[in-house]
C-alpha cells in the first residue's frame, strides 16, 4: 500500500513538475530536501504521530518511494522531444491528449527505471520498519533470529528477501516488455 501511494503520487507530481515551470520552481527544492532525509529516521516520528500500527509503516514506505518516482517522472518528461510537443500543440491537441499520447509514452522508459528503484527502496524500508516497530514480518523475523543467534533463520529471512527482490524484478521486467513492446 505504501509503495502504491508513493508511486502514484510521485508520478502525478513528477508530471506536474515536468509540465509546469511554476510547479517545478516550487516543488523541486522540497522534493530534493525530502529525498536527502533517510526515511527510516522519520519512522520514530511517524510512530509517535500515527501510532505503532501499520499506518506509520505505510507512510514511511510511501515517503521513501515518492522522491525517486518524482525525479524519474520529471526526468522522463524532460527527455521527451520538444518538437513532438510543439507538433501536438500546432494541431490544437488538448493538454490531456499531449500528456497521454506524447509525454506518457516518451517518459515511460524512465518511469519503469524509477519503478525498479522505488520497489527496491520499498522492500528495504518495509524490512527496516518491521525491525523497528512490528511483532511480525520478515524484518521482525530476521531481528528476532539475530537476537537469538539463530543464523539459519536469519539467512532464511535474507534469502526470502532476495527472492522477493528477484520476483519483483521479474514482474517489472514483464511489465516493461508489455508496456514498451515498441522498443
Amino acid at each position: 500500500m505504501g509503495c502504491l501511494l508513493g508511486i502514484l503520487s510521485g508520478i502525478v507530481l513528477g508530471f506536474a513538475i515536468g509540465i509546469s515551470p511554476l510547479v517545478r520552481s516550487a516543488a523541486v527544492p522540497l522534493v530534493s530536501a525530502l529525498f536527502a532525509i533517510p526515511k527510516i529516521a522519520i519512522l520514530p516520528v511517524l510512530i509517535v504521530c500515527l501510532g505503532i500500527g501499520e499506518l506509520s509503516k505505510i507512510v514511511t514506505i510511501a515517503l521513501g518511494v515518492f522522491s525517486p518516482m518524482v525525479i524519474a517522472t520529471y526526468t522522463g518528461v524532460d527527455n521527451v522531444d520538444r518538437n513532438l510537443i510543439r507538433m501536438g500543440q500546432s494541431f490544437d491537441m488538448p493538454m490531456h491528449h499531449i500528456v497521454a499520447k506524447i509525454l506518457l509514452p516518451g517518459a515511460l522508459p524512465t518511469l519503469v527505471g524509477g519503478l525498479r528503484v522505488a520497489m527496491s527502496i520499498g522492500i528495504v524500508l518495509l524490512t527496516a520498519a518491521e525491525m523497528i516497530g512490528a511483532q511480525s514480518g520478515i524484518g521482525a523475523f530476521i531481528l528476532r533470529a539475530g537476537n537469538l543467534m539463530r543464523t539459519d533463520q536469519m539467512f532464511a529471512g535474507i534469502i526470502l528477501l532476495a527472492g522477493i527482490g528477484i520476483l519483483s524484478s521479474f514482474l517489472l521486467g514483464r511489465t516493461e516488455r508489455a508496456l514498451l513492446h515498441w522498443r
